[in-house]
C-alpha cells in the first residue's frame, strides 16, 4: 500500500483559509446638517418690465457759434459759470461791420437830403404849372410852353418818388449793417450755465464752428437707447422708474421717442424727463425700467442664491436629503424674489439660506 503525506506547511494553509472570514466593505454616512430651512421653486406672476441703459442730459442745449467770420476779442464766460439770457458771452472784432455801418447811416442821410431837394423841386413844379394852366386857359401862353412847364412837373414827381426809393433802400442796408454788427456780439439765449468752452480770445470765429455749449440746468432728462423689439412696448406720457447710479431712483416720464432706429445698433432713442434736482448733471449715468404688465416665471428667494464669481448656484435637496450645489441662470429681479431661467424645475427643494456653508453631498435635516 502506497500512501501519499501533504506537507504540514500546505495543511495548515488549507485550514486557515476554511476557517477565515469574509471582509465587507461598508460605506461611510453621509455628514448631517440640521435645523436648515427649506424653500420650493414656484411658479408665480412677476412684474414684466423693459430696461435699458442711458445717459443724463440737460432738456435743452445750445452750441453757440459765430454769424460771421470774424477774430474773437473777448470771452466773458468761463466753465460752470451761471449766465442769464441775454448775457454777452462773447465779444467779436466789429470794425469792419462798424465802418459798413456808418457807410450805411450815411448813404440814409444823404438820402433824406435828396428827399428835401425832390419835395422842394416837387413844390416848385406844381405851383408853376398851376400858373400855366391858368394862362394856357386865357391864351396867354403858347402850348409848347405848357407842355414844357407840364413835363417839369412830371419829372419832379418822378424825381421825388426815385428819392423816397432810394431813402427806404439806405435805411434797408442800414438795418442790415446793425444787424451785422449786432452779430459780434454772441449772447446767452436762456439762462443756463457753460458746460463747455471750446475756443479763446484771438482764434478766428467762422459759422457753424461751435465756441462755447451753454444747458438749461433746471430740466433733465434721462435718454436710453430701446432695443427695436422692445420698442413696442413704450408709449409716451407713460411713467417710468429711473434710477441714476450716483444718486438713486426717480419717478420720471417717457416726453419723447426718435421715431427713426439707429441702423448701427438697431435701438430707438427713448427720452425720460426727470423731476428737478440739484444734484443732477449731464453725463450721469443710469438706467430706466418701463413697465410691461405681468408673466408667469420660476421664481426664488435671492437668499438662497449663492455667488460664484460670475455664476450664480443654489443647493437643490433632492429626496434622499442630499444636497446638490447646482448652477442657475436668474433673470430679472422681484422684490424680494429672483426669477430663474434655467437650472431648476417647478416644485424643486433648496436650502433657503445657505450662507458660507459647504453644504454639497451632505445630508439635509429640516426643522422641526
Amino acid at each position: 500500500m502506497i500512501r501519499r503525506f501533504i506537507p504540514l506547511s500546505l495543511l495548515l494553509a488549507l485550514l486557515t483559509a476554511g476557517c477565515g472570514e469574509k471582509k465587507q466593505t461598508v460605506a461611510a454616512a453621509p455628514p448631517v446638517v440640521r435645523d436648515v430651512a427649506l424653500v420650493q421653486a414656484q411658479r408665480a406672476a412677476i412684474p414684466d418690465y423693459v430696461e435699458a441703459m442711458g445717459t443724463v442730459r440737460a432738456a435743452q442745449t445750445s452750441q453757440l457759434s459765430s454769424q460771421i467770420v470774424a477774430t474773437i476779442s473777448a470771452i466773458r464766460a468761463a466753465e460752470g459759470q451761471r449766465v442769464r439770457k441775454g448775457d454777452v458771452l462773447i465779444v467779436l472784432d466789429d470794425a469792419q461791420q462798424q465802418a459798413g455801418l456808418d457807410r450805411a447811416s450815411a448813404a440814409v442821410n444823404a438820402a433824406r437830403q435828396d428827399i428835401a431837394a425832390s419835395d422842394a423841386d416837387y413844390g416848385l413844379a406844381n405851383s408853376t404849372l398851376a400858373r400855366y394852366q391858368t394862362l394856357f386857359e386865357r391864351k396867354s401862353v403858347s402850348p409848347h410852353e405848357f407842355d414844357q412847364v407840364q413835363a417839369q412837373a412830371k419829372a419832379a414827381v418822378a424825381h421825388r418818388d426815385q428819392a423816397q426809393a432810394g431813402l427806404a433802400q439806405a435805411t434797408a442796408a442800414e438795418a442790415q449793417a446793425r444787424s451785422a454788427l449786432g452779430y459780434t456780439r454772441i449772447r446767452a439765449p436762456f439762462d443756463g450755465v457753460i458746460a463747455e468752452k471750446r475756443a479763446d480770445p484771438g482764434v478766428l470765429a467762422a459759422p457753424g464752428v461751435p465756441l462755447l455749449t451753454i444747458e438749461d440746468t433746471h430740466h433733465f432728462r434721462m435718454e436710453v437707447a430701446v432695443d427695436e423689439h422692445d420698442i413696442g412696448v413704450i408709449r409716451l406720457g407713460a411713467p417710468a422708474n429711473v434710477v441714476v447710479d450716483a444718486l438713486g431712483e426717480f419717478q420720471g416720464k417717457i416726453v419723447q421717442i426718435v421715431p427713426a432706429a439707429d441702423p448701427a445698433s438697431r435701438s430707438f432713442l427713448v427720452k425720460v424727463e426727470l423731476p428737478a434736482d440739484a444734484r443732477l448733471r449731464s453725463g450721469l449715468s443710469g438706467h430706466a425700467r418701463f413697465n410691461c404688465g405681468e408673466r408667469q416665471a420660476i421664481t426664488i428667494p435671492r437668499e438662497a442664491v449663492l455667488d460664484r464669481g460670475q455664476l450664480q448656484a443654489v443647493y437643490v435637496v433632492g429626496p434622499d436629503k442630499l444636497a446638490d450645489l447646482r448652477y442657475v441662470t436668474l433673470g430679472k429681479p422681484a422684490d424680494n424674489r429672483v426669477e430663474v431661467l434655467a437650472g431648476l424645475q417647478e416644485g424643486e427643494w433648496l436650502v433657503a439660506q445657505p450662507g458660507d456653508r459647504e453644504l454639497a453631498g451632505r445630508k439635509i435635516e429640516t426643522r422641526p
